[in-house]
């Protein structure tokens, strides 16, 4: 009889092969370490790793979000303890430093300080524990969002210059500008026993796969609760994602381009990691939606209407956190992500790593949440007024937000 596989299972195993067919060479044997490593991105890394042949450490503060080989060290931590940091760099041969905090929801209206405690200060802890511990190779994560604030972009590459810290809407964007800038001025310095660190960045842009944890449960909470009703803004706007097998790659090839076999060509760069082609954000969660039993939004709503919305719900945010630390429906930075047309190349990566994406879509993300029980259910005629009186609520709270003539 043949067995129906799970989509995590099934993900596993078309990623080992891409993995494998991987032309490195620098981790058979080598001990690694990856900073924010269990989580979603975190333990595909170093399962990936894992195959190619490496020793791996995944360090976080909470427990594997996924099964990992029972080879590969789990230590749970804090980043901003630098004594930690420094103990699980002793040997190491290139650390991946994936940690942050602050992406997305309610994360990104937590306080400053903190987000740049774990951005800023971990990232310090990180690059002094590599130069004490003579690490050859760091690579620092990075995201698109130092270059984009909500201005088109399109085509856009690593000559782009970094926004001003104050053109920043969120503090993980100006805390994560911050924390590059760190990570390049690092490339080159000399270790503890006379040898050099290389550094490289990679900059992803938004990431999805079976098991994402950031985007794709709010967006399915939001089509249970009948929040995903409209589209925003028009169909020719494109938006750049990855999916976790092109950004797990990204790292690795990018690690590659660090050793000395490869010249360290990588040393010292900075490389935007994508999918081959930018999409419409919308039509990009199409099979999402409609695979799991919704009905596809018609109805666009322009740009600035939702804008007035993200910044009242990030004031409401603000004046209830010390009752109620409710999660925002949208804030402005997310609206940018998606209805603001941005994408950018990556000719860079592909000539200096050998990065060649790999085609991915959003299926495998369907029959996960399926198997997770959020298919759409029948709605008897009270909860669909329910949802319609919501709805118009809704559209009324943003009429009256708008200014009145005379």
């Amino acid at each position: 009889m043949k067995m129906t596989t799970s989509a995590n299972a099934r993900h596993k195993h078309r990623a080992g092969a891409v993995i494998r067919s991987l032309k490195v060479e620098s981790f058979r044997g080598r001990r690694v370490l990856v900073t924010g490593g269990t989580g979603f991105v975190g333990i595909h890394l170093g399962r990936a790793l894992h195959m190619l042949g490496a020793k791996v450490t995944l360090f976080d503060k909470g427990a594997p979000l996924e099964d990992y080989d029972p080879e590969i060290k789990v230590v749970q931590g804090d980043i901003r303890d630098r004594e930690v940091i420094e103990e699980l760099c002793n040997g190491v041969d290139c650390v991946f430093h994936i940690a942050s905090y602050g992406m997305s929801g309610r994360e990104m209206l937590r306080g400053s300080d903190f987000i740049e405690s774990v951005n800023v200060g971990g990232t310090e802890n990180v690059i002094e524990a590599c130069v004490k511990c003579n690490v050859p190779r760091l690579v620092y994560t990075s995201t698109h969002n130092v270059v984009f604030a909500g201005q088109d972009i399109e085509n856009g590459d690593e000559t782009l210059p970094l926004l001003p810290l104050s053109a920043h809407k969120d503090d993980y964007s100006r805390t994560k500008s911050m924390a590059e800038q760190l990570a390049l001025k690092s490339h080159g310095r000399e270790t503890s026993n006379g040898s050099k660190l290389h550094v490289c960045v990679i900059r992803p842009v938004a990431i999805y796969g079976a098991g994402e944890q950031r985007h794709f449960p709010r967006i399915v909470k939001n089509m249970e609760q009948g929040l995903v009703c409209v589209k925003i803004g028009g169909p020719q706007i494109l938006v750049p994602w990855v999916h976790v097998d092109n950004l797990v790659n990204g790292h690795i090839l990018a690690a590659e381009g660090l050793s000395p076999h490869r010249d360290h060509v990588a040393g010292g760069e900075v490389y935007f990691i994508a999918d081959k082609e930018p999409v419409n954000q919308f039509e990009f969660l199409r099979p999402l939606i409609t695979g799991l039993g919704y009905t596809y939004p018609y109805f666009s709503v322009p740009v600035w209407f939702m804008y007035i919305f993200a910044l009242v719900s990030e004031w409401l945010h603000a004046f209830l956190k010390p009752v109620i630390n409710f999660q925002p429906l949208m804030t402005r930075t997310e609206l940018f992500q998606v209805a603001v047309m941005h994408y950018f190349k990556i000719d860079k990566a592909r000539d200096q790593l050998g990065y060649e994406p790999v085609d991915r879509d959003v299926l495998d993300m369907v029959q996960y949440f399926v198997e997770r029980g959020h298919r759409k259910k029948p709605s008897s005629l009270g909860v669909w007024i329910l949802s319609f009186l919501v709805a118009m609520a809704f559209v009324m709270l943003l009429m009256s937000l708008l200014p009145t003539v005379g």
